[in-house]
């Protein structure tokens, strides 16, 4: 599985258009909101162009919870054509404390969300444990993916991983992100888990761009 970041290859559509028709693996298109990373400052209008654009080609749509307002006519159609909603959270300060982590599943699962994704930064072992608390408990909800961002993002990303995680994200040839790890590093994670929380669902996830 790839992820298609939208808004890294906006002066690119035409030739990112020809490779994602021809893929031979499912995708996950977003057009990430500049307060959560995304680059070139697109505006809701040009985002929710992009991802109507390559809805036709993917398996899932990622929408942050705080665009969902904006870009609810990319929601409706995903689910009018099947297309699986991730719905989104990017701290890239710190990890929120777990009363405020938990809300997120309702808000979630209140605008549809297939899979709720939470990304937060983990610089101490309590930040670790409270986002390892809070994917433990959110599971029981709704399928999640959670990781973590900067000093333990490695750590956390290989538990969470083991505990079953169900989107996994990795590179080929670079980091998008502080402490991601290299695909092969996730496949030899994976292939060490065992037991009754080893996910069912391993995907590597990668940006289009660093096939062109």
């Amino acid at each position: 599985m790839f992820e298609l970041r939208l808004d890294a290859l906006s002066e690119h559509l035409d030739e990112v258009q020809r490779v994602a028709a021809s893929l031979p693996a499912p995708l996950i298109i977003t057009a990430r909101d500049p307060r959560e990373g995304g680059l070139h400052q697109l505006s809701p209008r040009q985002r929710c162009d992009l991802l109507l654009r390559f809805m036709s080609f993917a398996t899932y749509v990622d929408v942050e919870l705080q665009s969902v307002r904006m870009l609810r006519s990319v929601l409706e159609h995903a689910e009018s054509i099947d297309v699986r909603r991730i719905i989104s959270v990017h701290n890239f300060d710190a990890t929120p404390k777990l009363s405020t982590l938990m809300q997120l599943i309702d808000s979630a699962k209140t605008v549809g969300a297939d899979i709720l994704k939470v990304a937060t930064r983990t610089e101490t072992v309590d930040e670790l444990a409270r986002l390892l608390e809070f994917f433990d408990r959110a599971s029981e909800h709704l399928p999640v993916s959670a990781m973590g961002i900067g000093k333990l993002a490695r750590h956390s990303r290989r538990l969470l991983a083991r505990r079953g995680s169900v989107l996994n994200y990795a590179y080929l040839r670079s980091a998008e992100v502080e402490g991601q790890m290299s695909l092969a590093a996730l496949r030899r994670t994976m292939a060490r888990s065992r037991g009754p929380r080893r996910s069912k669902l391993h995907h590597f996830a990668s940006t289009l761009a660093h096939l062109m």
